[in-house]
């Protein structure tokens, strides 16, 4: 009677007893792989990658007069050679630009979206265009006169306002942004006029086989920060894409000569 009752006890106390709470088990977070540049030697957008040195840029902020046989995109006079790319929260999504336009130029109407060119600009050329980040400096880093030019397949030319301001330097002004930074900074003062002339050659490719990797060159305010970079890609054709990111950077003069053939000059 004893063990009867002592084992009815003893199945109680199993019953009422909690089932400990097993640990939930956390997966490992996965490492993100960092993001180098083509060259593999440094992470992109590295803090600790050296600045390129100051120098006196050579544009004195007059325009460049478009050369014979030049494909102007913008006079001064209508955006009627560009169409609008919203951005997702832009209010308007219509492909009509709503940039504002004055005074020879246009400026950046911030959330309304990128300007894209309506023509596609193919083979080897010469494209000249002269931009201003705002007089009244405000933000500092990527929020200060921020905007890009693109030009088909090639890496985006970073607009920037880079004077005296501190930033990653693949990120500053006249880079080819999240790749290489120009060899020096050519900037001048916020509410100047600069210029950049972009050298784009597409990639030559005999029998199937490419025997000349695509090149570019640029000049900013006409020093050459970067002369005949090579880049892997191929698909180098298609239209000039100006950055709506935020900031009201001005555009004025922008025209595409083609070098038909000949070895361009840098």
């Amino acid at each position: 009677m004893g063990i009867a009752c002592s084992g009815l006890l003893l199945g109680n106390a199993f019953a009422q007893s909690p089932t400990p709470a097993t640990k939930e088990e956390k997966k490992p977070q996965e490492k993100k792989e960092k993001r180098m540049t083509p060259d593999g030697k440094w992470e992109v957008h590295s803090m600790t990658r050296p600045k390129p040195p100051v120098v006196e840029p050579k544009y004195d902020g007059q325009p460049v007069p478009a050369p014979a046989g030049a494909l102007v995109l913008f006079g001064g006079k209508d955006l009627s050679k560009w169409s609008s790319s919203p951005r997702k929260d832009s209010p308007d999504q219509s492909a009509e630009p709503k940039w504002k336009l004055q005074d020879g130029y246009m400026e950046i109407v911030g959330r309304s979206g990128s300007l894209k060119s309506k023509d596609t600009i193919k083979g080897d050329v010469h494209l000249h265009i002269e931009w201003a980040t705002p007089a009244e400096v405000v933000g500092n880093g990527q929020g200060r006169g921020n905007s890009g030019v693109y030009l088909g397949g090639y890496p985006e030319v970073q607009v920037l306002d880079s004077y005296q301001n501190e930033t990653y330097a693949d990120g500053q002004a006249a880079s080819l942004y999240g790749h290489y930074p120009p060899t020096v900074n050519a900037s001048r003062k916020p509410g100047e006029w600069q210029s950049y002339d972009i050298i784009a050659e597409r990639a030559k490719v005999e029998n199937g086989k490419v025997v000349r990797k695509a090149r570019i060159t640029v000049k900013h305010n006409g020093v050459v920060v970067h002369d005949k970079v090579e880049l892997d890609t191929r698909t180098m054709e298609g239209q000039i894409s100006l950055q709506d990111h935020l900031n009201p950077v001005r555009y004025r003069n922008i025209w595409v000569l083609p070098l038909r053939n000949e070895e361009p000059k840098s």
